[in-house]
């Protein structure tokens, strides 16, 4: 027997029935809502969520989302499609952070006035009903305001009063549409759901989506031969790199490279009196990471270049590399930053069996990690002070995760306009975590996927999946570090086609030039991705007015990007089947189909390859029983195509890719006939 306290009993609060509705399975959610989704500035938000109740009641909902400035919540209506499925839209309009949600409630005036259609078309008594109806109308009324307010209260009535005498009349009161639309913008949600997570957006400026890179060393700008370019001497480029249609110029390390243990040319790791080192081994007397390198000039320089590039259309890309040489500052300064070997020495960095005697990595395991951390963070500032808003980042991947989360999002607070580009050639889930956790694109698998089914496979993955909520890609076909052997051994054709893949493929790509244009493959050594002579130890001298360059052809593809919207995006990419393997078929369109490209390339860079390629005309809005037109934006051929099947075939030394630009048949009322 329970033995009493001696205590009255507490009231039990008067609190409302639980909802009746269950939501779930909201999409997109990354991780359940640990990482946000990634758009950019003017992009749609799809939103899809699993809805339903007991019953047969009708369901209302809607997505709420709001900027994270904002206080007050935007709502657009979810559509239900079916299964229980739901889904709707809203388009993100600033930079920064979004929220949003999913709310759903069971509509009891939509129930009411679908069975009253059910009861008025079968005859029955509608008194009743309409009695219930006025009522639902008259609370609507109290939650209303002003002459919405007004208006409802006068329809209830007319429902109470037309209820006995004229049933048919209020019924088609009732049923009105401007009624159905009043009662949804005053819906009863009180026992309505909210899903149990606000889900973000960070949105970002276009160019974190759509953009095209050309990365160029500095030291080998000079336009006297031999001479060590400088930054001044890049303002002498960039005539050549807008003219081609690039919209960002990537700069390698810009800053002091250390002495000791300086590697020679070729990757030698013993070098020799004048030998430049690599500008990824950062840090010497003259300083570390926000100096310049005296050999290319000032600070005042830097500050020309970024202007006189701005003038052209480019924005500069730097490179930040978190590693330092023996000589860096930071080595006298903090040791405590690094690891010490139980001989006293530092540990330099490796790959076993690689080593990299010119780099010392940070300890971010340090008991000083918070100074090493906010150090770091420090440099961002530094140079987003000197009017850098993009950063190439080098190996994020060997820099733990929370420092990336960190660091980004702190730099974002201020400047949401940043962008980085990670250099991760990694594990797929390392890639896709530095994806989730904040960097904005990041490099790809691109340069070594080569056969039809391996592009078709990876592309898939990265614009089908739930990948592209979080991922962007970059598609470089070369690096300075990367000469596939594609590259090294199918010659001129072989640049060009994989210029087209990366170029239409993905909203973003690069290219690391003049060795892309001039189609420089040689190797260091055979089985090697090493260049011969390779930039990063040594001047170059390059011969840009070659006859052989690819200039024109790079020109020319950059053109089609800006002027067909379909590839400023990497939604709508369809694979096509081709009887061939050597050839492989895609289109990209906007969601109106009002622009339609359509690539066909040859993957064989030596040999002519033909096929049947095979378009499914319905879903790209063409009737399967006129012709339409294929217009080749490279060369300006123009085919008249009829029905799925045509035939294709594509020369690797004269063109080895179509970018199609598919036009619709159109008939005037006069009967004149041209293709759209």
């Amino acid at each position: 027997m329970k033995k009493s306290t001696g205590r009255a009993p507490s009231q039990p609060a008067v609190l409302p029935p639980p909802s009746r509705v269950v939501i779930g399975k909201v999409d997109p959610e990354i991780d359940g809502g640990r990482f946000p989704i990634k758009r950019s500035v003017g992009e749609r938000v799809d939103v899809g969520a699993r809805i339903f109740a007991d019953g047969h009641d009708v369901i209302s909902g809607v997505v709420r989302y709001r900027h994270l400035e904002d206080e007050d919540w935007c709502e657009a209506a979810l559509e239900e499609l079916a299964n229980d499925r739901w889904r709707s839209s809203f388009q993100v309009t600033e930079l920064g952070e979004y929220a949003y949600t999913v709310q759903a409630w069971v509509d009891r005036f939509k129930s009411w006035r679908r069975d009253l259609r059910k009861k008025l078309d079968a005859g029955q008594d509608l008194g009743v009903e309409l009695l219930v109806g006025a009522e639902l109308v008259a609370k609507a009324a109290d939650r209303a305001t002003g002459q919405d307010a007004a208006h409802l209260q006068g329809v209830a009535a007319r429902l109470r009063s037309q209820a006995k005498s004229d049933a048919a009349g209020a019924a088609a009161l009732a049923l009105e549409a401007s009624l159905a639309a009043l009662m949804e913008k005053y819906s009863d949600r009180g026992l309505g759901a909210t899903y149990e997570r606000e889900l973000r957006v960070v949105v970002d400026r276009e160019k974190a989506r759509f953009s095209a890179w050309y990365e160029m060393f500095p030291r080998s700008c000079s336009p006297t031969p031999g001479h060590h370019g400088t930054l001044r001497d890049c303002i002498g480029m960039l005539s050549y790199v807008a003219e081609m249609g690039f919209d960002v110029l990537y700069l390698p390390p810009i800053h002091p490279i250390g002495s000791t243990n300086r590697k020679g040319k070729n990757n030698n790791p013993v070098g020799s009196q004048g030998d430049l080192g690599s500008p990824w081994a950062i840090g010497g007397a003259e300083g570390g990471h926000k100096t310049i390198h005296p050999q290319l000039g000032t600070m005042e320089d830097f500050h020309v270049l970024v202007a006189a590039a701005r003038s052209h259309g480019l924005e500069i890309a730097l490179d930040i590399a978190f590693q330092c040489t023996p000589d860096h500052p930071y080595v006298k300064e903090h040791p405590e930053w690094f690891v010490l070997r139980p001989d006293g020495t530092v540990q330099y960095a490796e790959n076993p069996p690689k080593k990299y005697q010119d780099i010392y990595p940070l300890n971010f395991e340090s008991e000083r990690w918070r100074e090493l951390w906010e150090e770091l963070r420090s440099v961002l500032d530094f140079w987003i002070e000197q009017g850098v808003r993009i950063f190439r980042v080098d190996n994020p991947h060997t820099k733990p995760f929370s420092f990336w989360e960190w660091l980004i999002a702190g730099i974002r607070q201020e400047h949401p306009e940043t962008i980085f580009l990670a250099e991760a050639f990694t594990r797929p889930e390392v890639m896709y975590r530095l994806a989730k956790l904040g960097f904005n694109q990041s490099y790809t698998y691109f340069a070594w996927r080569n056969g039809k089914w391996e592009l078709t496979e990876y592309l898939t993955e990265l614009t089908r999946s739930e990948v592209r909520e979080y991922y962007r890609p970059s598609f470089w076909p070369n690096t300075p570090d990367i000469l596939t052997e594609y590259l090294q051994t199918g010659g001129r054709p072989a640049f060009m086609a994989r210029l087209v893949l990366a170029a239409t493929l993905g909203a973003s790509y690069g290219i690391y030039g003049p060795a892309f244009e001039l189609c420089e493959n040689r190797p260091l050594r055979w089985g090697s991705e090493e260049y011969l002579d390779a930039e990063k130890y040594e001047i170059r001298e390059w011969d840009r007015e070659r006859v052989d360059s690819l200039r024109s052809l790079i020109t020319r593809v950059n053109q089609v990007r800006r002027e067909n919207p379909a590839l400023r995006s990497n939604e709508g990419l369809t694979f096509h089947h081709v009887d061939n393997e050597q050839i492989i078929a895609y289109t990209k369109a906007t969601e109106d189909l009002s622009n339609i490209i359509l690539a066909v390339v040859n993957l064989d860079p030596h040999h002519t390859q033909s096929g049947w390629l095979e378009l499914p005309l319905e879903q790209l809005g063409i009737d399967a029983h006129q012709p339409f037109q294929v217009h080749d934006l490279l060369d300006d051929g123009r085919y008249i195509w009829n029905g799925p099947r045509n035939y294709v075939e594509l020369n690797p030394h004269k063109l080895p890719a179509h970018i199609f630009r598919v036009r619709r048949r159109v008939r005037t009322e006069r009967d004149f006939d041209y293709f759209m």
